[in-house]
């Protein structure tokens, strides 16, 4: 359900984040600017024939340095292997190959990945045989490229997708480990309610190295015998409380490959904070991610109450979040254990609806109920007709809507349908897909 993840890694000035922001800049990239999600980016959601996967961009490897700086850039671009399904290793085809390269190679070799040698900054048909010299550093054939002009990047696109894993096939419900991530900022209480949780459901299955280095995954069967896979993440911190920037890129990047690979999403929040801008952004990548969602409002017991303190903060949240307005709000104390015990009752209710399907005739009844209550919007003598709709997919719910003219349909009109759709069949807690194609009539 989530897409593989491809880094662009090498030693520092060879290139990598021209080549990443040439991919994010173009129309080859589909980079979705939802509320929440913080405009410097360090990844960018790719689609090439048909294939989607995550660029990752990385710092500079410097491997013998010793300055605390690289070391700290260096580990961080460890941890963007480890997470990564294809490496793109890229190299300096004017500067020729260094000794740098050859132990940037060494790294890669002991990492198992598919590794795809890159040789960049061969602007011209002319400079081609640079490429040669990097045979030596036994990483398969170097593909020459131009970051600066786009030269071969269909070539390398395409290599890239041969590498990518093939999606999962469908596995029976019953078999299925349900993913649950755990993401945050620091100190909202992550891994307190991962320890109370797994202090209350105590038949572990297994500890499971995790993706990354800060992300630990604990397999565990709940009382009613539903197994899920706990991740429990780092926090991320706001970029003005972290020294160095790109070392908060890679905490965004640990979070992006938890809430990636995760099929329900426990984000917490501190009761006394109520929704900060960093939880907004964390909010947003959850969205970004059509992940199922349940908002956990940490240390309620710290919080001076009254008859209306829960339902006017739970208000105050959705407000906070209103591209989110659909997720359910649980009020707990993982410190005492106070309603930890709805935790999971929540997560199962949510994925059950991400993973709703509904029929075709019954879908495009409630449609044509919704359309007779709210006439489609209309423009210059045209009106905007439904033919019909259906649903493509889950994980989430994603709807497909032929129509006449897809100009026609207002986004207001759009959200009036998804919430006539949550309205009759529920979906708390999963976004919803809706996608407008455009059909002649005798099609």
């Amino acid at each position: 359900m989530s897409k593989p993840l491809v880094a662009v890694v090498g030693r520092p000035n060879v290139g990598k984040s021209t080549f990443f922001n040439k991919v994010s800049g173009q129309r080859i990239s589909i980079v979705e600017d939802t509320p929440g999600v913080t405009r410097d980016r360090i990844y960018t959601d790719v689609e090439w024939q048909g294939h989607h996967f995550t660029l990752i961009d990385t710092g500079g490897i410097d491997v013998r340095s010793e300055d605390v700086f690289l070391a700290q850039m260096r580990r961080q671009a460890q941890i963007a292997i480890d997470t990564a399904d294809v490496i793109l290793f890229f190299t300096d085809g004017r500067v020729g190959l260094t000794d740098d390269d050859q132990e940037v190679a060494d790294l890669l070799r002991k990492s198992g990945k598919p590794v795809l040698l890159v040789v960049n900054k061969i602007d011209h048909i002319s400079q081609a045989d640079a490429i040669y010299e990097f045979y030596a550093l036994g990483i398969g054939d170097p593909i020459a490229i131009s970051s600066a002009n786009m030269m071969n990047f269909g070539d390398l696109l395409d290599e890239i997708c041969a590498l990518l894993p093939e999606p999962s096939p469908q596995v029976a419900e019953e078999d299925h480990i349900l993913q649950l991530a755990v993401v945050g900022r620091p100190n909202v209480g992550k891994s307190s309610l991962v320890n109370r949780l797994l202090g209350q459901e105590r038949t572990m299955v297994s500890n499971i190295a995790g993706t990354t280095r800060d992300a630990i995954d604990t397999a565990f069967t709940a009382p009613n015998g539903t197994t899920y896979n706990l991740i429990d993440t780092a926090g991320i911190r706001k970029k003005s409380a972290v020294p160095d920037e790109s070392i908060e890129k890679y905490a965004v990047l640990r979070a992006i490959a938890a809430i990636e690979r995760c099929d329900v999403a426990l984000l917490l929040l501190d009761a006394r904070d109520g929704v900060t801008e960093q939880d907004t952004k964390i909010a947003g990548m959850i969205h970004d991610a059509g992940k199922a969602v349940v908002i956990v409002v940490n240390k309620w017991d710290l919080i001076e109450k009254d008859t209306n303190t829960m339902e006017r903060m739970r208000k105050e949240i959705l407000d906070g979040l209103k591209f989110m307005d659909w997720a359910p709000v649980l009020f707990l104390s993982a410190l005492t254990g106070s309603r930890t015990q709805k935790v999971l009752e929540q997560v199962d209710e949510v994925w059950a609806q991400a993973t709703k399907r509904i029929s075709t005739g019954l879908l495009n009844d409630v449609i044509t109920d919704a359309t007779a209550d709210v006439q489609p919007p209309s423009d210059n003598g045209h009106r905007l007709k439904i033919y019909y709709a259906t649903q493509q997919g889950v994980c989430p719910p994603t709807f497909i809507f032929f129509v006449n003219r897809e100009e026609l349909m207002h986004f207001s009109y759009l959200r009036y349908l998804e919430n006539y759709l949550r309205k009759t069949f529920d979906f708390t807690g999963t976004p919803l897909r809706m996608i407008v194609r455009e059909r002649q009539k005798k099609e």
